[in-house]
């Protein structure tokens, strides 16, 4: 009788969602922030714009990267610098304070950046 042996198949298959399992998580896109919901239009622009995400911690991303304070201010004119005139998108958790994000746009004008753009969530959804 002749019988196909599935162990070394059974144990690749293994290996393989096991290491699916630890780097799905991983591949998670962007900083989770609760936005607030209103009811805008959406902002049309011809370049990517730059996304600065302050997060329920009132941590500052610049892309996927976390910046200090102080140092978004330098790293906004030198982007500014090498490619004027983008617009920055500004997504804040809404259970960050007024203050933190009023100090977050005055670092982008501070840096020669006047297209400023806040993300929200359409009112409607959930």
């Amino acid at each position: 009788m002749s019988q196909i042996n599935v162990t070394p198949f059974v144990d690749v298959m293994l290996v393989l969602l096991i290491i699916f399992m630890v780097t799905a998580p991983m591949m998670q896109a962007g900083i989770d922030v609760e936005l607030p919901k209103v009811e805008a239009s959406a902002i049309e622009s011809p370049e990517e714009p730059i996304v600065i995400t302050i997060d329920s911690r009132e941590r500052i991303h610049l892309g996927k990267k976390a910046v200090s304070a102080e140092d978004l201010g330098k790293r906004l004119k030198a982007i500014n610098k090498a490619r004027p005139g983008r617009t920055v998108l500004l997504r804040a958790d809404e259970k960050v304070a007024y203050g933190v994000v009023v100090q977050t746009i005055a670092a982008v004008r501070k840096a020669g950046i006047e297209k400023i753009g806040m993300v929200t969530e359409p009112a409607g959804k959930q």
